[in-house]
């Protein structure tokens, strides 16, 4: 009583200290996880490794833990299983051996199997859990089940489990599910509304293990770390293309089964690689550590994706995979199978950071090389008048540019960030992430590993690891939401539905590969860069018919023939005319395109409207090869079929339209008008030389071109560039440009579809050079090119 401020201090202090010992207490919990499919081969190569790092990470700290490994197999041949995999277990490098000999016993000690099947079966383990708890004075956290088990078994262990085995009020469920989620949009939505009816939202975790692979982990902290840099260089303006590469030397021997149903594309691209690419095109939020603004930040990229066609991918086979599926499923002799084990992928995006940057997205087995990255390649407008001896690395602007989140394996060999010295010293967290040494003779993307400033992690994890990590601490950014998912497979369903019947390219595995699979883009096309051997490739089945075969290299009337399916044929045209155009332009200033009349060149010029954002319209002369006389608005006027189809959808300066001048004084084709002599002045007057860059023609069933008839003599030698024509059918009257203007032009196409031109196709196969009976075989550029676009109706009927 002497020291009253002593006994109050000392009061003060106890009461903290008890305060602390009950907050103490609140915070421990305990924490179940239970792995289903414990002793398959996905949970004895990664997932009892990540939990052992998860309790090495997490022992001491606020929870405590058990680990049931569940399966259907026998508890004999599971508890013997387990103690197999526990045994060989280790820890990383950074834990002392004693540390790691007595977390790793306590880790086994609280791992234990148990037979998993029935409703009761569950019921029992919730019971023990509950028992486990109260023996040990704790308050349950929450329960996490791993679902390391085939798409087939969700249903009935999500019923059991939320039936039977949920954890109580004030402790939290987390359900693990790994891919693959469905085999299209529709199996994805019956998956997800079968899974929603058992779990909420936040409680189901889909794994896509590429999300916690180290350098793809680092994308979003390393644009956020690096925003003063990267703000102005991140957009179509700096961004030449991105290319977000996995390549496998490994074929598919041995799961066969599981490729034959879903193929390179499903199996890596539609999940992996376009995880991947949201991470680098997403708009960065203010907060990347908040989970729901990243993932809604990622479904905004998703729906930013433009539509995929046919001609977005092409697909390839190694020559064993056949033999390997006849082998492994029992199949006869004459199958052959349809599944691509190579695939590459042009992407774009319709926003206006990433307007016309090619995304590429490429997967294949049976490769030269094991690896992985996402590279983004920026445009170089500079130029060094000294030669390369004198660059200087960090500092030459004529170096490639560019950032690489490299995955893993290749040259490298383990995870990092790549940054060209000639862009930035990037900032990343010294705690997780440090500079590579020099490493003399490495050279990655064509350039000595000096060129970069090169990160790799301080210390390696594998991506389950990470993963489970996340799983436990509640972090959903990880992983794919049920509309993520969903909006994936709404992008790659029509490609794959567009792809089913497509032939790939068999290509003989590994170094031996050459230059076969490469390919080029252009526009919103890919395709091969190298032909292969003229040859017809089987589809499947004993007798295959016209749609098993896929035309790759072939000549009509000695001169160049493309033949394949209608839409594939068109993208092909229109992507040969926009790298015509291209290469004019830049070359002569201008772009001069002579356009053939009727229907077939509809599809065409669709294409060319909605596909082609690169096209250079606004140097580009737009010409008539042929008119009716008929007033322009006509309905069958060739100008208004250009309008309608092509013209109001693009923007070209209206002077750069040149349409046939069949209208004069409210009069139709009189010839003392001289309309074909003023168009053949306006020709050249513009058109250098009289020599269109392009010319497109078709080929009627009569053999007719352009509105040269046979048995007409107009038009089909002489000096007059534009003439009139007689028609056989209505309107009689025609304005066509001649043959010898035709066969001036430096590349002329021939639009051929239909299996009514198949006769005519045949016919004008056999016949030499007789334009009076057929006006189309008098089409030779004598100083340019023909080539022949055929649909595959056209020419094998």
């Amino acid at each position: 009583m002497k020291h009253p401020g002593c006994w109050k201090m000392l009061t003060v202090a106890m009461c903290v200290a008890l305060l602390g010992c009950l907050q103490a207490q609140e915070l421990r919990g305990h924490v179940s996880v239970i792995l289903l499919g414990a002793t398959g081969d996905l949970a004895r190569k990664y997932l009892w490794r990540g939990l052992f790092q998860l309790y090495l990470d997490e022992a001491g700290k606020d929870y405590s833990f058990s680990f049931h490994g569940a399966a259907l197999t026998s508890t004999k041949q599971g508890q013997a299983f387990i103690a197999k995999v526990l045994e060989s277990l280790s820890c990383p490098e950074d834990v002392a051996p004693d540390r790691c000999s007595e977390l790793k016993g306590q880790f086994q000690r609280l791992s234990a199997y148990r037979h998993l099947a029935t409703r009761e079966d569950y019921m029992a383990l919730s019971k023990d859990i509950e028992a486990q708890v109260q023996r040990g004075g704790l308050r349950e956290a929450g329960r996490i089940f791993y679902f390391s088990v085939p798409p087939f078994a969700y249903a009935d262990i999500a019923r059991n489990i939320n039936s039977s085995c949920r954890p109580g009020p004030g402790a939290w469920l987390r359900v693990v599910l790994e891919k693959p989620f469905g085999h299209d949009h529709l199996s994805a939505q019956q998956l997800a509304t079968e899974l929603g009816g058992f779990f909420r939202e936040e409680e189901m975790y889909r794994v896509d293990h590429y999300l916690g692979k180290q350098a793809v982990a680092q994308i979003l902290p390393f644009r956020d770390q690096n925003r003063k840099a990267l703000d102005g260089l991140w957009s179509r303006h700096h961004v030449e293309r991105v290319e977000i590469i996995m390549k496998e030397t490994v074929d598919a021997e041995g799961r066969t089964s599981f490729y034959e149903e879903y193929g390179v594309i499903r199996d890596v691209l539609q999940n992996h690689l376009t995880e991947v690419l949201t991470l680098v095109a997403m708009e960065l939020p203010h907060n990347i550590s908040s989970s729901e603004s990243v993932l809604q930040h990622k479904l905004r990229a998703f729906r930013a994706l433009r539509g995929l066609q046919k001609g977005s991918a092409v697909l390839g086979q190694y020559q064993a995979y056949s033999e390997q599926v006849r082998r492994e499923q029992q199949k006869p002799d004459s199958f052959h199978s349809l599944t691509p084990t190579f695939a590459g992928v042009l992407v774009h995006m319709d926003n206006l950071r990433w307007e016309g940057v090619p995304f590429i997205l490429m997967s294949g087995k049976a490769l030269d090389e094991r690896v992985g990255y996402a590279r983004i390649l920026f445009r170089n407008q500079a130029y060094c008048v000294q030669n390369d001896e004198h660059w200087v690395a960090d500092q030459s602007r004529c170096l490639p540019r560019q950032i690489v989140f490299y995955i893993g394996h290749g040259e490298l060999g383990s995870p990092a960030v790549l940054v060209s010295r000639n862009l930035f010293r990037p900032s990343l967290p010294p705690e997780s992430w440090k500079e590579l040494g020099a490493r003399p003779g490495l050279r990655l993307f064509g350039r000595p590993l000096s060129d970069f400033y090169a990160y790799s992690p301080v210390r390696e994890q594998d991506a389950y690891s990470v993963l489970i990590s996340h799983i436990f601490h509640g972090r959903k950014d990880s992983f794919v939401t049920t509309e993520n998912l969903l909006a994936s497979w709404g992008f790659w369903t029509p490609l794959l539905d567009g792809l089913a019947h497509e032939v790939p390219r068999l290509y003989p595995g590994g170094a031996e590969n050459g230059h076969l699979l490469d390919f080029e883009f252009g526009g919103a096309r890919l395709c091969f860069s190298q032909q292969q051997p003229e040859q017809l490739v089987p589809g499947p089945g004993p007798a295959p018919m016209p749609s098993g075969f896929q035309v790759l290299k072939a000549r009509y009337r000695e001169s160049p023939l493309i033949s394949a399916w209608p839409e594939e044929l068109i993208a092909k045209l229109a992507d040969d005319i926009e790298a015509t155009a291209v290469r004019a332009v830049r070359r002569f200033g201008a772009f001069h395109l002579a356009l053939s009349g009727g229907s077939s060149p509809v599809p065409l010029f669709q294409q060319l409207a909605t596909r082609h954002y690169g096209f250079p319209w606004a140097h580009t002369h737009l010409w008539l090869v042929d008119e009716r006389c008929v007033p322009l608005w006509d309905p069958e006027s060739n100008f208004q079929h250009l309008q309608t189809h092509l013209l109001q959808h693009i923007r070209v300066p209206y002077y750069n339209i040149h349409p046939m001048p069949v209208h004069l004084r409210q009069r139709l084709c009189a010839e003392e008008d001289q309309g074909a002599q003023t168009y053949a002045s306006e020709i050249s007057a513009l058109v250098a030389n009289s020599s269109f860059d392009l010319v497109l023609l078709g080929m009627g069933a009569d053999g007719h071109t352009a509105s040269l008839f046979p048995q007409s003599p107009s038009g089909l030698d002489g000096e007059q560039l534009v003439v009139l024509t007689e028609s056989p059918s209505r309107p009689f009257q025609r304005m066509s440009l001649s043959l010898p203007l035709i066969n001036r032009a430096r590349k002329v196409a021939v639009l051929v579809m239909g299996r009514v031109k198949r006769e005519i196709t045949v016919l004008v196969s056999r016949v030499g050079h007789e334009p009076k009976k057929w006006p189309i075989s008098g089409v030779l550029p004598t100083s340019g090119q023909l080539v022949w676009y055929m649909d595959y109706e056209a020419f094998l009927g």
